[in-house]
């Protein structure tokens, strides 16, 4: 029997794994102020590369927002101007250094895919020539390739794009 322990200030994840697939997880999650889980669902979580940040999407403002926790910091990271209280956030990735965070948002009425960079505190659009619903972005580790799932041609179908930050 191997056993893995976890802890952070705000979680405790006990694993137990036994011979192969099988085996039983135990899990203790402290809901803490400032922290990583709350009574709202936390959901798509993303690391960065080097571990330092955590990325998620949590309902817990009353509405689908994304979330920047800092391990180094113990803390939630500010993100400005990313979540916008008239539409929804979703699905985040994150490059490896942190600063860029890739999204689904339904600003525009429909699903579309957003960076945001935290240097410059701001949002772009990339998914605006797509005319069906895309989904599970996922962003390369220097934040220049972007790859997600799009529905536009009846079926889902992935699409990579070139980012120029």
């Amino acid at each position: 029997m191997r056993y893995i322990t976890k802890h952070n200030l705000f979680y405790v994840l006990t694993v137990w794994l036994i011979s192969g697939c099988q085996g039983s997880v135990t899990t203790t999650l402290p809901i803490l102020p400032g922290g990583i889980n709350s009574n709202s669902p936390e959901e798509h979580p993303s690391y960065s590369n080097n571990g330092r940040y955590l990325v998620f999407a949590s309902d817990r403002r009353g509405q689908r927002d994304i979330f920047l926790y800092d391990f180094e910091q113990n803390g939630l990271v500010s993100l400005p101007n990313l979540n916008h209280g008239n539409s929804s956030q979703d699905q985040p990735s994150i490059s490896d250094d942190g600063r860029y965070i890739v999204y689904v948002s339904t600003e525009r009425g429909k699903t579309d895919i957003f960076i945001y960079d935290r240097q410059q505190q701001k949002s772009d659009l990339l998914t605006g020539n797509i005319k069906g619903s895309v989904r599970n972005p996922t962003i390369s580790g220097d934040g220049k390739k972007l790859a997600f799932q799009s529905s536009q041609l009846g079926q889902w179908k992935i699409v990579l794009l070139e980012i120029n930050p």
